[in-house]
């Protein structure tokens, strides 16, 4: 009975964090249409070192190190898959965005089988292969390739799934609040560097990494305070189901987060999803359980 109760509460605090966290996608789109992604990646990672910093005042770190490489790769890559997220999230629809960076724990099981050694078995496997099916049904590729946001988008969930993996060997050596500090400490310190080389760079295919700051004002500055707080709720919430319920099942809760987007998406605009994008994030969801699962 005590077993049922926590798997409950950890299915119940990972709905909850899929639904804020749809609602976290909704406030970055609002606040696209008066700024950067570039800028909406700012604010959504100085939010994170302010809370994490105060944390860590109120109980120092403890942990041996020795991978600061490592330690910046994890934050670089994050950083970078965030910015190409945040800039679909402002040109495609919100279930979309989200699909897209929800590929990431199919790369992560191939990541973890390359370079971590990681055994994958024949499910496993499959499920990667059902997973690049529905990748391609909501890509849709065609003579001309795939399109800027479906790169962006297949990036997205690399580049995060990169991060995730470099996590599982970071763990051994450094504090988690060092681990998640990297990644917002690189995500606050990077926009301000494009910032200052925008103006010099006239590259159109890279604006999804330049912007020009421009200072929040009225209604904007709701936008970019919700994004923050459902950014940092989600992510309070996530941990907690994890430390409540099997890695395997909250991560199959944890795509109710497309559903949710998708909900969200249509209250902003978005076009319900066409039937092949539908089947796309059907076979993404489906490979992701079973990847959960495997695990």
């Amino acid at each position: 009975m005590k077993r049922l109760r926590n798997l409950n509460k950890g299915v119940k605090y990972m709905l909850i964090a899929s639904f804020t966290f749809a609602i976290m996608g909704a406030f970055a789109k609002l606040s696209s249409q008066y700024m950067s992604s570039l800028e909406v990646v700012f604010f959504r990672n100085i939010a994170g070192v302010i809370l994490i910093g105060l944390a860590v005042l109120k109980k120092p770190m403890q942990h041996q190190g020795g991978k600061p490489l490592l330690l910046f790769f994890r934050g670089f890559m994050g950083f970078v898959a965030l910015l190409a997220f945040f800039y679909n999230i402002a040109h495609i629809s919100l279930g979309d965005a989200m699909t897209y960076s929800k590929t990431s724990p199919i790369f992560t099981a191939i990541f973890a089988w390359l370079f971590l050694r990681e055994k994958l078995d024949l499910k496993a496997w499959i499920a990667v292969f059902v997973g690049f099916i529905g990748i391609v049904f909501i890509t849709q590729p065609s003579g001309f390739g795939f399109s800027k946001y479906d790169l962006l988008g297949i990036f997205s969930g690399v580049g995060a799934a990169l991060a995730y993996t470099s996590v599982r060997e970071l763990k051994s050596y450094y504090d988690t609040r060092a681990i998640v500090l990297s990644f917002m400490l690189v995500g606050t310190i990077g926009p301000v560097v494009l910032f200052a080389v925008s103006p010099y760079i006239h590259m159109p295919e890279l604006d999804f990494m330049l912007g020009e700051f421009v200072m929040p004002e009225g209604i904007v500055w709701v936008y970019v305070i919700a994004m923050g707080l459902f950014a940092t709720l989600s992510q309070v919430l996530m941990t907690k189901a994890y430390g409540e319920t099997k890695a395997g099942i909250v991560g199959a809760v944890s795509y109710t987060n497309i559903l949710f987007s998708i909900l969200v998406g249509l209250f902003l605009g978005d076009a319900l999803p066409s039937l092949s994008t539908s089947f796309g994030i059907i076979l993404i969801v489906f490979a992701g359980v079973m990847v959960a699962r495997a695990k």
